[in-house]
């Protein structure tokens, strides 16, 4: 596995506010485009016939003073769901991990580190606020993408298991035929 550079990973990322300000050396920041309260239920089963995602209410930004440019949103302690502006597309040998920025995790917010394949459209994450209060500013970089390419891995188990199946003239008999 071998990690890409900040620059090719960014031509995977569609959809940046700056690239200038987004694209590190190793990784590519995500900005916050929407941010929602999550509804009380959502269901998961067995079988996936009674599945249901939680709902979401999009929270209303506010200016902090009246000069601001940008709007904020206020979050209280707590889960939210946050909607960020770029979208990624992946190669089918690319693999990316999507983790907090230490500025977040400072800030007393938090989210799951995660692994990503393929394309994901709209690309979101369920933050945990651990502070009292969190105010996030429209299209803060909370996030970071890192990309890694895999070399001589095969792109799917099933292949490999054909081919290494060995080939047997007689079907072997079980112990309870």
């Amino acid at each position: 596995m071998e990690l890409v550079t900040g620059k090719e990973a960014a031509a995977r990322v569609h959809g940046m506010i700056n690239a200038k300000y987004q694209v590190h050396r190793y990784s590519v920041y995500l900005t916050v485009k929407r941010v929602f309260e999550i509804e009380p239920t959502g269901r998961v089963d067995f079988g996936g016939k009674e599945y249901a995602t939680a709902g979401r209410v999009a929270l209303a930004t506010r200016k902090r003073s009246p000069e601001d440019r940008y709007l904020w949103w206020g979050l209280g302690r707590g889960n939210y769901f946050v909607e960020f502006n770029e979208t990624l597309e992946l190669a089918e040998d690319e693999i990316a991990v999507l983790e907090p920025d230490e500025r977040l995790l400072r800030a007393g917010g938090t989210h799951a580190t995660i692994w990503l394949r393929g394309k994901i459209e709209p690309m979101e994450m369920m933050i945990e606020v651990g502070a009292l209060n969190l105010e996030l500013k429209d299209n803060a970089r909370t996030s970071r993408i890192r990309v890694y390419r895999l070399e001589g891995m095969p792109l799917s188990g099933v292949e490999v298991a054909e081919e290494e199946k060995p080939e047997s003239k007689k079907p072997r008999r079980r112990w309870w035929q």
